[in-house]
């Protein structure tokens, strides 16, 4: 199906009250957005959240909780995005680590910094997402059910 939603998935990273973010190229534009991606054919929800941090970000990380399922149509693609989104510790800085391509970095901000950035998210799920983790509003892992 052409037209079917696209599973993601995506992390909110904390360290020290700053959140890891990634500027990106996203439909033409210059955009802000948590450390995400599509769910590649058989893998399972935790093991891309894991991984998609390692490729945008050059983080090692460790899921800790379930932030929840969050859904966007884009605007820009008419895409409707089904992201599950989780909690994640950040473990180790990938010395040297080699970026997706559409990355143009990584960043730390606070809560405010990305606030003021709202214009640049890539979508409000972004901020939406952040919101609930500052109101922990999390889940225990054991919500996910299938390959772990």
């Amino acid at each position: 199906m052409d037209n079917a939603p696209h599973i993601t998935a995506a992390c909110v990273i904390e360290r020290d009250s700053l959140l890891l973010l990634v500027r990106e190229k996203f439909a033409g534009q210059i955009v802000y957005n948590q450390p995400s991606g599509h769910l590649e054919p058989g893998e399972p929800l935790i093991t891309a959240a894991i991984r998609e941090p390692e490729e945008e970000t050059g983080w090692r990380v460790e899921i800790t909780q379930f932030l929840g399922i969050y859904q966007d149509t884009s605007p820009h693609n008419k895409i409707c995005y089904v992201r599950h989104c989780f909690v994640a510790n950040p473990i180790t800085e990938i010395e040297n680590a080699v970026l997706d391509t559409d990355i143009l970095e990584t960043c730390w901000l606070n809560l405010d910094e990305i606030k003021a950035r709202e214009s640049e998210l890539r979508s409000p799920l972004v901020i939406k997402v952040i919101e609930d983790f500052v109101a922990g509003k999390t889940y225990s892992l054991a919500m996910i059910h299938g390959e772990i």
